[in-house]
C-alpha cells in the first residue's frame, strides 16, 4: 500500500525501522535524562563556583512558596466574600419581596371576594325583573373568562424531554417546551369548540398573551413552570376528536416523536376553571337601543 506522504519506504525499512527508532529514543532517554540545555546550565555553574542550594535555604524558599500560597487563598476568598453592604441590601431586597407579595396575595383575595358580592347583589337586583339579561351576563362573563366554570372537558399535559429534565441548563431548546406550544395548542382547542380554557389554572381570556422572557414561559405576565396543564370545558368527545383534526393535534404528535416532549390527552369528568381577576372594561359606547355594549378591547391610551 502507496504511504499517504506519497512515496513509497525504502527496502528494509517500514514497520521493524519504525520500532528500531522508538526503542533508540528510548533507550536514550534512559542514559541522559536531563535535557542538554539544562545540564549546560549546571556545568556552567559548577565552572563557576557557584555552591549548591543548602538545606537552610531550601527550607526558606519552601517556606517563601508556602507563604505566598496562603496569600494568594486569602486574598481570593475575600474576594469571593460579598460586601456586608451588598449582602445587607439583599436581604432587604428579599424582605420586601416577600412583604410585597404577601400583599399582592391579600389583595387579590379582596378582589375575589368583591367580585362574588358584586355578583350576588347583581343577581339579586335584575333576577326578577330581567331574567333574560341576567342570563345574558352570566353568559358573558363565561366568554370573558370573569366567572369561574364547572364542567367535563379535555386535558392536555406538556413537559419537556426526559433530557432536557435531566440537565436543564444544556438542553436543547427545541426539547423544551415553549411559549408557540402552549399558543398552537389553546387556539387549537378554541377551533375546536372549547367553552372556557385554562393553563395551571390560570383562566385564559379574550386578550391573555403567552409569551416567553428568557427559558420561562408567560401567561398575562405570570410566569409558569412545567409540566404544563391546558385544561378546556367542553364535550370531552367532540373536543378530543375535533381537536386531533387540528393543525395542532398535529403539532403535538411532531413534538412527541421528534423531540421527546411528553403529550398527553385525557377526557375530565369534571373540570374547575376560576375566573379572572384580569379582565376589565376598556371602553363602551352605547349601542342604538339604550343597551350598553362594549366596543371591545383599544390602546391604553384610551383607557379610564
Amino acid at each position: 500500500m502507496t504511504p499517504r506522504s506519497g512515496h513509497l519506504s525504502p527496502p528494509g525499512q517500514g514497520v521493524w525501522g519504525a520500532v528500531d527508532a522508538s526503542m533508540n529514543l528510548l533507550n536514550e532517554v534512559m542514559r541522559n535524562p536531563l535535557d542538554p540545555s539544562y545540564r549546560e546550565a549546571t556545568e556552567r555553574h559548577r565552572a563557576a563556583g557557584d555552591p549548591p542550594l543548602g538545606r537552610r535555604r531550601r527550607a526558606w524558599l519552601f517556606a517563601l512558596a508556602i507563604g505566598l500560597g496562603l496569600l494568594t487563598s486569602s486574598a481570593a476568598a475575600d474576594l469571593r466574600a460579598p460586601e456586608p453592604a451588598v449582602a445587607q441590601a439583599r436581604t432587604l431586597l428579599e424582605r420586601q419581596i416577600g412583604e410585597r407579595t404577601r400583599v399582592a396575595d391579600n389583595l387579590q383575595r379582596a378582589n375575589e371576594r368583591s367580585s362574588q358580592e358584586i355578583s350576588k347583589l347583581q343577581t339579586a337586583a335584575i333576577g326578577n325583573r330581567n331574567p333574560a339579561l341576567l342570563a345574558r351576563l352570566a353568559a358573558d362573563g363565561v366568554n370573558s373568562g370573569a366567572v369561574a366554570v364547572r364542567g367535563t372537558g379535555l386535558r392536555i399535559t406538556l413537559h419537556d424531554s426526559a433530557a432536557a429534565r435531566e440537565s436543564p441548563e444544556s438542553a436543547n431548546p427545541d426539547e423544551r417546551v415553549q411559549d408557540v406550544d402552549l399558543q398552537i395548542a389553546v387556539n387549537g382547542l378554541w377551533a375546536s369548540g372549547a367553552e372556557a380554557i385554562a393553563i395551571n389554572g390560570h383562566r385564559l381570556t379574550a386578550v391573555t398573551a403567552i409569551r416567553s422572557a428568557g427559558s420561562a414561559i408567560l401567561v398575562d405576565l405570570i410566569p409558569l413552570s412545567g409540566p404544563y396543564v391546558v385544561e378546556a370545558i367542553g364535550d370531552p368527545d367532540t373536543l378530543a376528536t375535533n381537536f386531533a383534526k387540528t393543525a395542532a393535534g398535529q403539532h403535538l404528535a411532531t413534538l412527541r416523536n421528534t423531540y421527546g416532549i411528553g403529550t398527553a390527552i385525557t377526557s375530565q369528568d369534571a373540570l374547575d376553571l376560576a375566573g379572572s381577576a384580569a379582565t376589565r372594561l376598556w371602553s363602551a359606547t352605547i349601542a342604538p337601543g339604550g343597551d350598553v355594549a362594549s366596543s371591545g378591547p383599544t390602546s391604553e391610551r384610551d383607557s379610564p
